[in-house]
């Protein structure tokens, strides 16, 4: 039987292995940075936007680093950073649903990403410039990602009404499809503007402007390593190309 002791140290015998397997998986990330693989993991709309464009950069300017792809939601992607089992995340922020960072990461703000909302075509709303949500507060409506359905669900309530929420889904271009055959609206970011479905679908920003922020996180002690800084620095040129353009 185990003694005092024993059970004492058994208590924590879970943590403490799972202290060791994380050290060893971040070690492991520091050798692959060095040979130059790193491991990106982004949200469904960066994974379809900024992150091929800036490895398109970083192809160009730096063709020696080679990129694995990953995707996930936060902030299980914050964690995944984390964990050793990627080396740059990106993910979204909404005002006042932010949530605590770990402290072994940094957060470098990427852009600014303005939400939208998606009307099929011939919608009466879409001879407008921009809309109002309180406008669209009897709608049926279609709703993402659990985190932007949370954000979409505050922004709603500050209003003063209860969306009607018809469909779920995590998959952004069954939110166009579904809106394009006329079942509902969507409140949807920006980014997915870049593979609109033009012909069924219009969308219109949201007055007064209401946006999430993106931003790219790293271990602190991989921002010294060359491959690590590259992809960050692609992503950034990126990032800033597109803030410019709006």
């Amino acid at each position: 039987r185990l003694t005092e002791a024993g059970e004492t140290l058994a208590r924590h015998t879970e943590t403490i292995l799972g202290s060791m397997s994380v050290a060893e998986e971040q070690m492991a990330a520091i050798a692959r940075l060095r040979t130059g693989r790193v491991r990106v993991c982004a949200f469904p709309s960066a994974n379809a936007t900024l992150v091929p464009e800036a490895m398109a950069l970083l192809a160009v300017e730096h063709p020696g680093i080679r990129v694995e792809l990953l995707e996930d939601e936060p902030p299980d992607s914050l964690r995944r950073v984390v964990r050793g089992e990627s080396d740059v995340t990106l993910a979204f922020t909404y005002p006042g649903l932010r949530e605590e960072v770990p402290e072994e990461l940094v957060e470098i703000p990427l852009l600014e990403d303005q939400l939208t909302v998606l009307l099929p075509v011939g919608h009466p709303m879409t001879r407008r410039r921009a809309v109002q949500l309180a406008d669209l507060a009897e709608e049926r409506w279609i709703a993402g990602c659990l985190r932007c359905r949370t954000n979409f669900l505050h922004e709603c309530a500050q209003l003063g009404f209860t969306p009607d929420i018809v469909f779920t889904t995590d998959d952004n271009l069954a939110v166009q499809a579904l809106v394009a055959q006329g079942l509902g609206v969507a409140m949807m970011p920006g980014l997915t503007l870049s593979f609109l479905r033009r012909d069924k679908v219009r969308g219109r920003p949201l007055a007064p402007a209401s946006r999430r922020q993106v931003s790219a996180y790293v271990l602190r002690e991989h921002l010294r390593i060359p491959a690590t800084a590259r992809v960050l620095e692609a992503l950034a040129s990126v990032a800033a190309r597109r803030a410019d353009a709006r």
